[in-house]
């Protein structure tokens, strides 16, 4: 176990998986579920990391891919750490980059070693193996690291998702060897497309090497929610119940409840920051997209039981003109409102743990923000699910 970090389970929902849980790092500890603000490039876009922690934020995320191109790990190392680079005190996971590097398609090759690839900055050719993505892991000097995986589409042939599974597995293995540092974190991964056989198998797999946590990857990539949920509650079954759950790169509203009734601890999500910057808001009255015109001359705040800074001091008109005049205040104030409304919502869900009305919340923001064929081609805001997925440029 690494030093400073642990995770006790503190209540058990009776009716489901759900449960709350504290998670203890070297830079703090966290009330779970949780959700971690996505900050790829060392920074949570458009907001100060005194903010992010002001509303109740004690983890974000970081991406080893970004960092390790731009502005390379000596230059985070010399700072002391990305914590201290990026003036932030709370806790920080970073991604291994796997998904990012696999994502890149006709720009790398992947075999037994590693992946080799060029970035999309300027072409340059990198090397990951799973050793190389330790060192980098730790010179940044996050609390939990993830370990270089590959994550096949879900729509993989089998012959493709079982060679994932074998070199993840492989890599999981030269991780915990290469480790050198006692005070950061690493978590396995399990893959496995929508196979829940394959699923459960690669979990043994990872689950039978000593690491901190666990995540399931390989979701919100273009599945049916349903077929998400199914997949996530059956993998989360299969985990250490003494150890957190981090379902990967799932964010949308809906989402959360499902989720964590199946036994998720923690998630991520580009969607919150980057529907800010594009004018999607969410509210308790479901979505709002700024710019429409019914917004022109309302005076009204953006979410009437919203106490965040965008809600309490302009109207929706304010908001609007800002969008539609591209000043840089509109994605403040709405990166501001959206991750606002995700800690009040995350907040929500371990009070609705704690007290069992989890499936009630779970429904009510189900009839608020589900839509059918919403990580297929209905638009959100302007913007299809494949470009709010998009992985290389970050968030």
């Amino acid at each position: 176990m690494s030093q400073g970090f642990s995770f006790q389970v503190q209540h058990q929902d009776p009716g489901s998986a759900a449960r709350l849980g504290s998670l203890t790092t070297p830079h703090g500890t966290i009330r779970t579920p949780a959700f971690m603000p996505v900050g790829t490039q060392g920074t949570v876009k458009g907001l100060l990391p005194g903010t992010v922690r002001d509303m109740g934020f004690g983890l974000i995320l970081g991406n080893t891919y970004h960092l390790a191109l731009r502005p390379g790990p000596e230059v985070i190392a010399a700072h002391g750490g990305l914590h201290r680079f990026m003036d932030w005190d709370g806790a920080i996971l970073t991604d291994s980059g796997g998904f990012q590097v696999y994502s890149l398609a006709s720009l790398r090759r992947i075999n037994a070693d590693g992946a080799t690839f060029r970035s999309h900055i300027d072409g340059s050719l990198h090397e990951f193996t799973p050793e190389r993505v330790v060192a980098i892991q730790e010179a940044l000097g996050s609390d939990i690291a993830m370990v270089l995986d590959v994550c096949p589409p879900s729509t993989a042939d089998r012959a493709e998702i079982d060679r994932a599974l074998e070199l993840t597995t492989a890599w999981a293995g030269r991780t915990i060897s290469a480790r050198q540092r006692a005070d950061q974190a690493v978590f396995g991964i399990v893959q496995g497309g929508l196979d829940l056989d394959l699923r459960r198998q690669h979990a043994a797999a990872i689950t039978a090497l000593p690491f901190e946590g666990f995540a399931i990857g390989g979701l919100s990539v273009g599945e049916a929610p349903a077929d998400m949920y199914r997949v996530a509650g059956a993998t989360a079954a299969v985990l250490p119940a003494d150890k957190p759950r981090y379902l990967m790169g799932v964010g949308m509203p809906a989402d959360f409840a499902r989720c964590v009734l199946g036994g998720v601890d923690l998630f991520d999500c580009v969607f919150p920051t980057r529907a800010g910057r594009t004018g999607l808001l969410m509210t308790s009255r479901g979505r709002v997209v700024i710019k429409n015109s019914a917004y022109k001359d309302d005076l009204g705040p953006l979410d009437p039981e919203c106490d965040c800074i965008a809600c309490t001091r302009y109207s929706r008109a304010y908001l609007r003109h800002l969008f539609l005049a591209k000043e840089i205040l509109a994605s403040v104030l709405n990166t501001w409102h959206n991750l606002h409304f995700y800690a009040r919502l995350m907040d929500r869900i371990r009070a609705a743990v704690a007290d069992g009305s989890l499936p009630e919340l779970a429904a009510r923001m189900d009839a608020l923000f589900a839509a059918p064929g919403r990580r297929g081609s209905e638009s959100q805001g302007g913007l299809t699910w494949a470009r709010w997925n998009r992985v290389v440029d970050g968030d």
